[in-house]
């Protein structure tokens, strides 16, 4: 099957593009955020292609993977074919709502000509999806390569944005923890987070970022680390968070949005009480050992629930579903 789908987030993608299939992926001169092109800190295998614009045009593709609103009219004006109409097409939304969240509709609601999917059933439950199917096919992640050491009596956080996004990922929180460990913050715009939270009233504060590693190199750091903190109030479920289940990481999270299915009792500790958190950070940079039981069960976790080949399988599904449902 030819899918064609755009480079949006990541490490959802990796995942996706280890699949059976062959992959276009648009790339335009500038790479930029309609035509990013294969990723460069991800390893992607070679059925992902990347296509510009005008190769679209003569290509041949079974189903289009949109993933933002204007990917529709994009889709159409490269194609020449309009996805849900003239070829099947799938909605992916990666993102809990936003603004009067009870109540806000998805941009898709209400539609007949495509199938709207969700990554977690927390994002299916709050969105208004009107009278568009739905389906949910939970993460799977590309297992790490390395396993968690602990070595370091430090805590890791993996967030993007945790300047401008603030109370959103939890950057409020961060000196909370970093009283109880020193506090390593890993992804893109935290380079400025330490004169932030200065700024913010907490000078002094031991958090250092570490700015858009590579995503091995990136892993061998956190996996070094004693704990993993999730501390987004309002989010979809973080991969990050299960990247380090995977490695064998105990982790220590707001009882927000999905984390409260993806974390079990005896993964981690989770709460929304903040003295429950520091406590257990407190905890968990002492001992060791604890934090290995921990991990341990989260590690057993994660590969049965978040694991690549039962995440492929789910798609491969659901895509066969809407290609034969088509024809």
């Amino acid at each position: 099957m030819n899918v064609l789908l755009w480079h949006v987030h990541g490490s959802w993608t990796t995942s996706f593009v280890h699949g059976r299939h062959r992959y276009l992926v648009p790339v335009t001169p500038d790479r930029g955020p309609y035509g990013r092109g294969r990723a460069r800190t991800y390893h992607w295998p070679d059925s992902a292609v990347e296509v510009t614009p005008e190769e679209l045009r003569a290509a041949e593709v079974d189903l289009v993977i949109l993933q933002r609103p204007e990917e529709l009219e994009l889709a159409q004006r490269w194609l020449g074919r309009r996805p849900g109409r003239d070829l099947p097409a799938i909605y992916v939304e990666h993102n809990t709502p936003k603004g009067d969240v009870p109540n806000t509709r998805h941009p898709m609601a209400d539609r007949d000509d495509l199938l709207l999917t969700h990554v977690t059933a927390f994002n299916e439950l709050f969105w208004d999806n009107g009278g568009t199917r739905t389906a949910v096919i939970e993460h799977g992640v590309v297992a790490p390569k390395v396993e968690w050491s602990g070595e370091l009596d430090r805590l890791a956080v993996v967030t993007n944005e945790p300047v401008r996004r603030w109370r959103v990922t939890g950057t409020d929180l961060m000196p909370r923890f970093a009283a109880v460990a020193p506090l390593d913050v890993f992804g893109m715009g935290v380079a400025g987070l330490p004169e932030a939270l200065a700024t913010a009233g907490a000078p002094g504060v031991p958090v250092t970022g570490h700015e858009d590693l590579p995503q091995d190199r990136m892993h061998a750091e956190v996996a070094r680390r004693r704990a993993y903190l999730h501390l987004c109030r309002w989010t979809s479920l973080g991969l990050s968070l299960i990247e380090a289940m995977t490695m064998g990481m105990p982790v220590i999270a707001l009882a927000t949005t999905e984390a409260v299915e993806a974390v079990p009792p005896g993964a981690g500790v989770l709460s929304t009480r903040m003295d429950t958190l520091v406590e257990a950070a407190h905890w968990l940079a002492a001992d060791r050992d604890a934090a290995y039981r921990l991990g341990a069960r989260a590690r057993e976790v994660a590969k049965e629930r978040y694991g690549l080949d039962r995440f492929l399988a789910d798609w491969d599904r659901l895509m066969e579903g809407e290609t034969c449902a088509s024809r």
